[in-house]
């Protein structure tokens, strides 16, 4: 490997890391709060992005999922062709879009307030289309992308994810959830067996 691409993908980590320590600093903890109850007390959640946003939403939904909070990743465009028809009072949807204008998630909250369920954006622009339509937003913080043109989604991807590790992390202290309830819904792998295993 020439020097120049090793240097970028070291500098990847840095990048990435530095994102990550200021997201800790500037998270909004009245709104993290918030969404903390709203996905507590809702009877499900569904999220829902494009692309990178995307497939952090379905990461997210899997975590709901692991802790017993049933979820499910709508896309976009199944969302507007029937999808939303999984969202029913009291539920959460989460949209996550780095500058909060993807066309394909703009008329999704009003269908969803019209149901009665709470709208949690999630995107850089707190001033967006997005952003204002919803009933709570949680900023996150990317300085940059860690590719060379700052046009991937890196970096963006990576701060999403891990505020959606934050948020189920809250969640297992907020409700109590146990390792030995995990254990009955994961007894696949290693942890599962980790967890299974007779106590001695």
């Amino acid at each position: 490997m020439k020097e120049p691409a090793w240097e970028q993908a070291r500098a990847a980590f840095t990048i990435e890391a530095g994102a990550l320590m200021e997201m800790a600093e500037t998270v909004d903890k009245a709104a993290f709060s918030r969404a903390v109850e709203l996905l507590a007390l809702a009877p499900r959640i569904a999220a829902s992005g494009c692309g990178h946003s995307g497939i952090a939403c379905m990461h997210f939904a899997h975590l709901m999922c692991c802790i017993e909070r049933p979820a499910r990743f709508i896309p976009p465009s199944e969302a507007l062709h029937g999808g939303l028809g999984f969202i029913q009072r009291g539920d959460v949807m989460l949209l996550a879009s780095r500058g909060g204008r993807t066309a394909e998630l703009l008329p999704i909250p009003a269908i969803c307030k019209k149901k009665g369920a709470a709208v949690i954006a999630v995107t850089e622009n707190l001033s967006s289309p997005m952003a204002l339509e919803a009933d709570l937003t949680l900023k996150i913080t990317v300085p940059r992308e860690a590719d060379p043109g700052n046009t991937q989604g890196t970096t963006s991807f990576t701060v999403l994810s891990v505020l959606f590790d934050a948020l189920q992390t809250a969640l297992i202290v907020k409700t109590a959830y146990r390792d030995e309830q995990f254990a009955l819904i994961h007894p696949g792998g290693a942890v599962g067996e980790r967890l299974n295993r007779p106590k001695p």
